[in-house]
């Protein structure tokens, strides 16, 4: 959808009466749209082949299991967090005695 989106730009602005005028713009145009025909064609080939989706987006977590084990940690690490910070929060509405004074110290 996108590379048809941009030949239909590309096909609107050679239409653009500024192209008559301006023989350099319309020379950048005509290249724009030469090169935006292609890229569309070009898509339509990759679709129109039977290529299974794993090739085409492959999912990598098995050769990267270091990255994959980060990822997990970033998450288990914001998740702890959240729930800190929100503990923080009650106690810091609550009343300024001394054992909340020393949990939200903690």
């Amino acid at each position: 959808a996108m590379s048809k989106s941009a030949v239909k730009i590309s096909s609107d602005l050679l239409s653009n009466p500024l192209c008559e005028q301006e023989p350099s713009f319309l020379e950048m145009v005509t290249a724009f749209d030469t090169a935006m025909k292609r890229m569309d064609s070009f898509n339509q080939e990759k679709v129109s082949m039977d290529i299974p989706p794993k090739i085409l987006f492959p999912s990598f977590p098995h050769f990267f299991p270091s990255l994959n084990m980060a990822v997990k940690r970033r998450e288990q690490t914001l998740q702890d967090y959240k729930r800190l910070q929100s503990k923080v929060e009650k106690y810091e509405e609550k009343e300024r005695t001394g054992p909340v004074l020393a949990k939200l110290h903690q």
